[in-house]
């Protein structure tokens, strides 16, 4: 359970880089979720932290030993990649042990005869047949020890995927998006799944996604990431609510924060067609800026109270509602050119499409962002 640094790590591929300065401290027994959009370098991230792809510069040290120089296999990880990678012709049991068997491998064992001898011979010790038996249990795979990967679904070959990788007992865990094959009800089963399993191994996890339901139920750190640059470290919590800055506040949250651009003044914010948004509390800065709060925090009231808006649509959820409303448009513009903003009720809502209606804002729940640079101001 190593205590990681990374330290300015930035991977190039011949003029274009795709990580840039990457630094964090990740403690002891962290669940670290590295969190972005496709294409933002968390993958990459997690290649370079395997030792499966080299870095341009910088150092990665498991507690203080800088590692850029160690093979995969002296690293002491294991890898869960995003398409199982099982192998079809053999089975559960024989999937689970391979990293076992592998361990045990001497070069002269690759010789034809030896080589099936060998293999058999390290499958049946009582040392391999323990450890995936330990593990099978724990993932509940016993039943399916003889099937072939062939005959599984999509979340049992999942759990051969991590039972493999469990079977070695590493110090650190990557799994690089293991659950986006899997439809809703097997994502959610697995997440439940692998916290349970994270809190009895105690060992790091590194886990790569761009779910961010995902993030926000199973990390105990993230860093939010975009073309190759960290834009926050922090817990779910931190990240949800203190946003680092307009990227973070829209990319976490689903719906996802609110940004209005306002004119601040003391204790109010000003829209463009005159009305005030009242703060409850004074405003970091005066004059344009832009205004974040998040979609549970807007109040739908009657239209002869709070900021004047208009519904555009509505997406009843059952349990919740989500409204699209516009408001604050100035006067003698086109209809629909106000800003945009997203209510989420609870219950069915009784507005509908057209609807003119009153919102309001909580106290307290505002974040404020700046609109040159977009970075948060308090």
């Amino acid at each position: 359970m190593p205590h990681i640094s990374f330290q300015d790590v930035t991977k190039k591929f011949g003029k274009s880089t795709v990580i840039h300065g990457f630094s964090a401290e990740i403690e002891d027994g962290e669940f670290l979720v590295l969190l972005g959009p496709s294409g933002c370098g968390k993958s990459k991230m997690l290649r370079v932290i395997a030792g499966l792809a080299d870095m341009s510069s910088g150092a990665i040290e498991f507690d203080g030993t800088v590692i850029n120089g160690l093979e995969p296999k002296e690293r002491k990880i294991a890898f869960v990649f995003q398409s199982y990678a099982l192998y079809p012709h053999m089975s559960v049991y024989d999937n689970i042990a391979f990293p076992l068997i592998m361990d045990r491998f001497k070069s002269w064992y690759h010789v034809p005869i030896i080589n099936s001898i060998a293999r058999r011979i390290i499958r049946n010790t009582a040392e391999v047949k323990t450890k995936v038996m330990e593990v099978a249990q724990m993932l509940e795979l016993e039943p399916m020890l003889s099937r072939r990967p062939r005959t599984l679904s999509g979340g049992q070959r999942q759990r051969v995927a991590v039972a493999r990788a469990l079977v070695r007992d590493p110090d650190l865990y990557l799994l690089d998006e293991p659950l986006s094959n899997l439809d809703a009800k097997l994502r959610t089963q697995m997440r439940s799944e692998i916290t349970d399993l994270y809190k009895k191994v105690k060992k790091s996890f590194i886990y790569v996604t761009h779910d961010q339901v995902e993030a926000m139920t199973m990390a105990t750190k993230m860093i939010v990431m975009n073309d190759g640059e960290i834009r926050q470290i922090g817990t779910p919590d931190e990240v949800y609510h203190s946003p680092a800055d307009t990227f973070v506040a829209k990319f976490i949250g689903s719906p996802p924060m609110n940004i209005v651009e306002v004119t601040a003044s003391g204790t109010g914010a000003d829209l463009p067609n005159g009305e005030k948004i009242a703060l409850g509390g004074k405003a970091p800065k005066t004059g344009a800026v832009l205004l974040g709060v998040r979609p549970e925090h807007v109040r739908v009231v009657d239209a002869n109270k709070g900021v004047s808006a208009v519904v555009e649509s509505v997406e009843n959820l059952g349990a919740e509602s989500i409204l699209s409303l516009t408001f604050g448009a100035p006067k003698g513009s086109a209809e629909g050119k106000g800003s945009k903003i997203l209510a989420k009720v609870g219950g069915s809502s009784i507005a509908r499409a057209g609807d003119t209606v009153g919102i309001e804002f909580e106290p307290g729940t505002f974040r404020w962002f700046d609109a040159d640079s977009q970075s948060a101001l308090n």
